[in-house]
């Protein structure tokens, strides 16, 4: 099976990713072993210079104090070994820093390619503002982790050493350390176990404000038009209290272990210095022996940096844990199949259905559309038309039965051949790009300026494209557009693609009748060429078309020509604008499993908005 096409641009496969076999941190650490071996190294070398100053010190002390000359390469050595420790902690902080944006990177493009993979609908359950924490802070945090773990072997040598160095100078002040020792690690223990639990509930308040922010941005003129900007301000604002708590459950935290940790060290610093002078007064060691013995209590008792790395570390395990879902996310599988070359676009459903939280949103659907055909499916709202369209270009996949393409399963083909071959157009299309000329031509390959213009005319997009101030070149963020001309846009870009099957879903919703008219000759002009399947809310969009599929809870209840269906009242109800009480009965309105949205779940819009 061919492979290539279904890589990954991070450079692994769908089934390669963090999820699939390993943790997060083993993964993110197999993505740079060079670097994090350098910083181990740097870690280590400069803990290990730290460690050996105080011994060559303690020497040279020695020496002054026996009114002995210095000898010049003790000197040396001192001063090596402080130049060492300097420089090797800078590179510790450049390659770690370096190494951190590279897997903060990665992971970054690892998510985002796997909710890209994965069914619309996965994407979905998570909100626009919560996606975007984990995307940025969250994804930022849980990189650290490799650079943390790696730089955190010096904050452990550092009091190892230090212990070693006392028990090689005297173990008496050795004994005398050791008796903190038990109050230390209590004390390191419960500021990891609270530093985790405070950052986890510290995030989800940064995702609740994320989300509550990104809606009300998203309905800023329904905010405006219900004049509720006051009510939504103290809306969004509110998690700021559970924010807030957080953070002061957080610096309570490190306020605590501040504060232990300020009356411990000193203390138990005191005993080993009182041990150290009394061996000093008894003439079991010597001044230089107590400089040493000062120097490497300082290290053992340091545990500054291993409460920041614990500190670190509970950051990115509940970072981790918030990115973990998303990489999770099921990719949807190609093989390495072709479409057969030159075919007409003949598009068959056999026995389709889906079901979502166990609601049938279609039923045995089993349809045909012939190559080159136009056909129009028709429905009350959540009958299920929408899924039907995501299902028959494979935005999502069918729980049973197949469909297939000029005869070979959309589930067989390889994915870029398969996007070439199937276009979409939505209702409210998401407009990608820099440039108006970008956004047309976004999944197009590299159409040329004639065939983008071209789209444009059959969109009818050409006439207020040529108006804006740089015409094609306008730059989308300075294009005011209105809801139709950015459903043009979306049209333009679906006509710029020369794939055998077109699917609008609801794509002229926001077109004037004139304008719609004018998209449906561009339509007819495609006869034979493209088989377009066309979710209707309109009439003319019926009756324009060579075959009508009415859906209806789920399941067809015909298939034919709009003249022959319009002979069935329940079918002109379809697009009669009638309350559902005064419809005949026997209709839509009394199949008994409800007909609206809140029985079968269907999103109208579909679940991509993204025309290839």
């Amino acid at each position: 099976m061919n492979r290539s096409a279904d890589r990954s641009p991070t450079g692994g496969t769908p089934g390669d990713g963090p999820a699939a076999s390993r943790p997060l941190p083993r993964e993110l650490a197999r993505r740079r072993p060079l670097a994090l071996t350098a910083v181990l190294l740097c870690s280590v070398g400069a803990a290990l210079a730290a460690v050996a100053l105080p011994a060559v010190l303690g020497r040279a002390v020695d020496r002054v104090t026996a009114d002995a000359a210095v000898p010049w390469p003790v000197f040396g050595l001192a001063a090596a070994l402080t130049a060492a420790e300097v420089l090797l902690d800078a590179a510790v902080a450049l390659l770690g820093g370096t190494t951190t944006a590279g897997l903060t990177a990665w992971l970054r493009g690892a998510t985002v390619d796997r909710l890209l993979r994965a069914e619309p609908r996965h994407g979905q359950a998570f909100a626009p503002g919560d996606l975007t924490a984990r995307l940025t802070a969250n994804a930022a945090d849980a990189a650290t982790a490799p650079v943390t773990v790696a730089g955190s072997v010096a904050g452990l040598l550092l009091p190892a050493g230090g212990l070693i160095g006392l028990l090689l100078v005297d173990h008496w002040t050795a004994a005398a350390l050791l008796v903190g020792v038990p109050a230390l690690v209590v004390l390191l223990r419960t500021f990891a176990r609270h530093t985790a639990d405070t950052t986890a509930d510290y995030q989800r308040a940064q995702a609740d404000l994320a989300t509550r922010l990104t809606e009300a941005l998203e309905g800023a003129a329904t905010i405006r038009a219900a004049h509720t900007g006051a009510r939504e301000y103290t809306r969004i604002l509110e998690p700021l209290t559970a924010l807030d708590v957080h953070g002061r459950r957080t610096w309570q935290v490190f306020g605590r272990a501040t504060g232990h940790s300020a009356v411990l060290l000193p203390l138990l610093t005191f005993l080993v210095l009182a041990v150290a002078g009394l061996r000093l007064a008894a003439g079991a060691i010597s001044v230089g022996d107590l400089v040493a013995v000062s120097r490497y209590t300082v290290l053992a008792v340091g545990v500054g940096s291993l409460t920041g790395a614990l500190g670190a570390l509970s950051r990115s395990h509940a970072a981790a844990r918030r990115i973990d879902p998303l990489l999770a996310l099921p990719a949807m599988p190609h093989r390495s199949d072709g479409l057969p070359p030159g075919g007409p676009g003949t598009l068959e459903l056999r026995d389709v259905e889906v079901t979502r939280d166990g609601k049938h949103l279609l039923r045995k659907v089993s349809l045909t559309l012939p190559g080159g055909s136009s056909t129009a499916v028709v429905g009350l709202s959540g009958s299920g038309k929408s899924v039907l369209a995501a299902v028959a270009g494979r935005l999502t996949d069918p729980d049973a039965g197949t469909v297939t393409l000029d005869g070979t399963s959309l589930a067989a083909v390889e994915v870029t051949a398969l996007r070439r071959d199937v276009t979409y157009a939505f209702a409210r299309p998401a407009l990608l790009g820099t440039t108006i000329r970008d956004t047309i031509a976004f999944g197009a390959g590299r159409p040329s300026a004639e065939q983008i213009r071209s789209a444009a005319r059959s969109a009818s997009a050409h006439g207020f494209i040529s108006l804006l101030p740089l015409g094609y070149d306008t730059p989308l963020s300075e294009a005011p557009l209105s809801g139709g001309e950015r459903q043009r846009l979306g049209l333009a870009r679906a006509f710029a693609h020369p794939g055998r099957l077109l699917v609008l879903d609801d794509a002229t919703s926001s077109l004037d009748t004139v304008t719609e008219r004018e998209v449906q000759r561009a339509l007819a002009d495609r006869a034979g060429s493209r088989t377009r399947l066309i979710v209707a809310h309109r009439l003319s969009s019926a009756v324009d078309a060579d075959q009508v599929v009415w859906i209806e809870n789920g399941a067809v209840r015909a298939v034919g020509p709009h003249s022959e269906l319009w002979a069935d009242p329940f079918y002109r109800a379809v697009f009669a604008a009638v309350p559902p009480e005064q419809r005949p009965r026997g209709g839509p309105a009394d199949a008994g499993d409800g007909a609206g949205p809140a029985h079968l779940g269907e999103p109208e819009q579909s679940p991509q908005e993204d025309s290839r």
